[in-house]
């Protein structure tokens, strides 16, 4: 059965749950306090609220986990990656569609903690963390649905019977090309466009302000890569007929001021490169048309490329702070000798 572990003790699991919520939710307070010094919305105002103050809250019930083990804290992010006397770089409105997107990544991350932790304190800390979110995504939804920017996922009419596909040519129907868009595809390629859709415009906000020419560069690299991604969803969503999700470029103010350090700016586009290759890797699953396939093997490679890049740029700036390894054991053997 299971393992026990003793006190205190975090696995490999808890300590990268914790490890890496630490380093988002550092990075979350830095660019919810610059939402917050320039939103009017008043609607919004309170959403971004709670948004921050779910994120300190995380911080300082990890701090207390990981000082618990006597586990080194993550340095993460810090008044130090944040200017509050820059301009607004995202208008109110990307504001919310930005929770909207990283409260939908935060509750996918803590279902995966809480299955991979044994300790039952931990596995409480998630399931509260995971509620929390829920009400902040209900709130979200109910909001933007009253904008009118908001767009509604497609919808699919009812089948007049039960119906069960024939084993005759099942190969051609399924992943032939000439079959209709299922709804398991059609959800997945509409939030797959959603988020590559938002990392584009995140990307090109990002290449405005950022200092370093290496970081504009990377940035504008991942806006042309992650426009086409999303184009490529779009077209085969319009091949059936069916709607595409909204577009934030013209949220974007003229702003080249930076509200964010550069390291915080490239730690926002790793972390969403590794989003993408797991929700591209969903839709894949869920795909059995050869035109889909292909897709997502082509913004599989896309997002490949900027992970690689992403992660150069990191450690050549020092950037990129070291997730907790294992014990050496080859290189204390070495040192004995």
């Amino acid at each position: 059965m299971f393992g026990k572990t003793k006190g205190n003790t975090l696995t490999s699991a808890e300590v990268s749950g914790l490890w890496f919520q630490y380093q988002g939710d550092s990075m979350a307070i830095c660019v919810y306090k610059h939402f917050l010094k320039n939103v009017e919305d008043k609607k919004i105002k309170p959403i971004l609220e709670m948004a921050l103050h779910l994120a300190e809250t995380h911080i300082g019930k990890i701090t207390r986990f990981l000082e618990d083990a006597n586990f080194q804290i993550p340095k993460g992010f810090t008044e130090k990656d944040i200017n509050l006397k820059a301009p607004r770089l995202f208008s109110d409105h990307f504001t919310l569609f930005y929770t909207y997107i990283m409260t939908i990544h935060g509750i996918t991350a803590y279902s995966l903690a809480i299955t991979n932790s044994e300790r039952q304190d931990i596995q409480d800390y998630f399931f509260e963390c995971t509620v929390s979110a829920k009400e902040l995504f209900q709130q979200i939804v109910s909001l933007a649905k009253t904008k009118p920017f908001f767009s509604v996922v497609p919808t699919v009419p009812s089948p007049p019977e039960v119906e069960f596909t024939e084993s005759t040519g099942i190969i051609d129907n399924l992943i032939g090309d000439k079959r209709p868009l299922n709804s398991s595809e059609i959800s997945n390629l509409f939030f797959n466009s959603r988020k590559t859709g938002f990392i584009r415009s995140l990307s090109l906000g990002f290449s405005q302000v950022a200092k370093s020419e290496e970081v504009r560069n990377f940035m504008m690299k991942n806006v042309k890569l992650a426009g086409k991604d999303a184009d490529s969803f779009d077209k085969i969503l319009q091949k059936d007929n069916l709607p595409i999700p909204e577009k934030w470029d013209a949220e974007i103010t003229d702003s080249t001021i930076s509200p964010f350090s550069d390291k915080l700016l490239m730690f926002h586009a790793a972390f969403l490169v590794n989003a993408a290759l797991s929700y591209y890797g969903a839709g894949l699953g869920s795909s059995l048309r050869t035109d889909i396939i292909l897709n997502y093997r082509q913004v599989f490679t896309h997002a490949m490329e900027a992970g690689a890049l992403v992660y150069h740029l990191m450690v050549k700036h020092g950037w990129l702070e070291k997730i907790p390894e294992s014990i050496d054991r080859k290189g204390l053997a070495k040192g004995s000798e």
